[in-house]
């Protein structure tokens, strides 16, 4: 039996959680685009308003100190209506940071496997400043180890999965919308 389409009121956000390098801020502003909605990538508000980047922020005052700036952020952005909001990998370590998403926004997890994710990170020149290591191993040595820590928060969080994994974007964005078609 076909699942039925998930409907999205024209104010809910859409929220897309998962793993770092699945995709969520290339994805996230593909569909606001095409949606006429505004993006916001929270990871990227979180280092403008820091005036540093995430590893800087995590040398200087530890994950903590991120976690607690990722969740000011979570608050102050659940609230507006008609976002496409893309969070950072561990948003889902805060159960407050799910419930507070999911009042006004859809779920999505992009998923990808380890080698995927692994590849996009050695690919990815800037992941140093934007994906410090998350146990102080090297991050493409941590993927598998900290992917499946986590699986069991965004399968509980999410409410549509969709994964990335030898997906183009618009391929993507194309069965995410297909899943919110009326």
């Amino acid at each position: 039996m076909p699942e039925k389409p998930l409907r999205l009121a024209p104010k809910r956000n859409l929220v897309l959680i998962g793993y770092r390098a699945t995709g969520k801020s290339a994805v996230g502003a593909r569909l606001a685009r095409i949606l006429g909605r505004r993006f916001v990538d929270l990871d990227q508000v979180l280092v403008q308003e820091a005036g540093r980047s995430i590893a800087e922020i995590v040398a200087q005052g530890g994950w903590e100190e991120f976690r607690r700036r990722e969740k000011e952020l979570v608050a102050r952005y659940a609230t507006p209506q008609g976002l496409v909001l893309a969070t950072g990998g561990g948003v889902v370590l805060d159960f407050d940071n799910v419930q507070t998403l999911r009042k006004n926004g859809l779920i999505i997890w992009l998923t990808a496997d380890a080698a995927t994710i692994k590849a996009r990170l050695a690919a990815d020149q800037t992941q140093a400043d934007y994906r410090p290591s998350l146990t102080g191993a090297d991050p493409l040595k941590e993927v598998a180890e900290v992917l499946k820590s986590r699986q069991h928060l965004y399968l509980a969080a999410a409410q549509l999965i969709v994964d990335t994994a030898g997906q183009t974007i618009g391929q993507v964005v194309d069965q995410i919308l297909a899943a919110l078609a009326t």
